[in-house]
């Protein structure tokens, strides 16, 4: 059966490959998104083979396989250790996690992703959480702001930004994605305007999502769930994220201090697979989003 037209999954055979699928293992896709990764999977599993699909946003559920096999788990997938403690799980042949904002999200204007649309300021991927962008704009104080763009977009500008939306929300709150991208577009050179938006956008929808600590969480947890020669396989889209799953791959840990024993040898649980993989340019042509694609993969000591 056809995934829905939700999401086209990047580096999807390669993804697949790099889990070196077990048929009767056991294995998670950390997020769901349109069900593409996950279809590929059960595709090599056997009878006995399990899949677990984490996605936190509920519109994600309807692309669901109808597969017995399959077990989806409406929940941010940095709780994937409890997840797997409740369903009686120990260890995982396998781990796949695919960064990038879905394409879904981007283009339902109302989830308030994109400055391509005006639409309010919403950026949550579950949302059923409590903060909001247009929140986050309106009621952090300037300082914070400035941080937010200056870690997470890597903005030069960060500062002006924060001050341009302090002085602004004092006459009137900020509530749509178009009011926003109109007070910072000023404040970026012309040839990089969407570049620029597009970063501090980013930067907005990574702080009202956690992202970064989700991500800390989830890989700490598949580390010490994979068994013995289990793979764990991360498509990457931004610096900060790669770089946290570069970490975490070399050294077991976020900040990717490798710790050794007694006689110089590495104690990180993970030892990287080859090279990272890029998307083909025919893929990046059919698929734009795949373009800053980049699939790390690591394999449990």
């Amino acid at each position: 059966m056809n995934a829905p037209a939700y999401h086209t999954a990047v580096l999807l055979h390669a993804a697949v490959d790099a889990l070196d699928v077990k048929p009767n293992g056991t294995y998670a896709d950390m997020t769901l998104g349109g069900g593409g990764h996950s279809r590929a999977i059960l595709e090599r599993l056997g009878e006995k083979g399990r899949l677990f699909g984490f996605d936190q946003d509920a519109d994600a559920a309807a692309n669901a396989p109808t597969d017995a096999r399959f077990t989806l788990v409406c929940s941010n997938f940095r709780y994937l250790r409890n997840w797997m403690r409740f369903h009686g799980i120990e260890a995982l042949d396998g781990v796949l996690a695919d960064l990038g904002l879905s394409s879904h999200h981007v283009d339902a204007p109302e989830r308030g992703f994109s400055f391509r649309h005006n639409a309010p300021l919403d950026m949550r991927m579950n949302q059923a959480a409590r903060l909001t962008a247009a929140q986050l704009v309106n009621e952090a104080d300037e300082k914070r702001l400035a941080d937010i763009f200056y870690h997470y977009g890597e903005l030069r500008q960060a500062r002006r930004m924060a001050s341009a939306i302090a002085k602004a929300r004092a006459a009137q709150p900020i509530r749509t994605t178009a009011q926003l991208a109109d007070l910072l577009r000023p404040l970026v050179a012309r040839e990089r305007e969407k570049k620029e938006l597009a970063k501090a956008f980013q930067a907005l929808r990574i702080e009202v999502n956690a992202e970064m600590e989700a991500l800390g969480e989830m890989l700490d947890a598949a580390c010490s769930l994979l068994r013995p020669g289990g793979r764990l396989a991360v498509i990457t889209y931004h610096s900060l994220e790669d770089r946290m799953v570069k970490h975490v791959m070399r050294s077991g840990r976020t900040d990717g201090q490798v710790k050794q024993d007694f006689f110089g040898r590495s104690e990180s649980p993970l030892r990287p697979v080859g090279k990272p993989i890029t998307p083909s340019n025919d893929e990046i042509e059919t698929n734009p989003r795949s373009r800053s694609a980049r699939l790390r993969i690591a394999e449990k000591r």
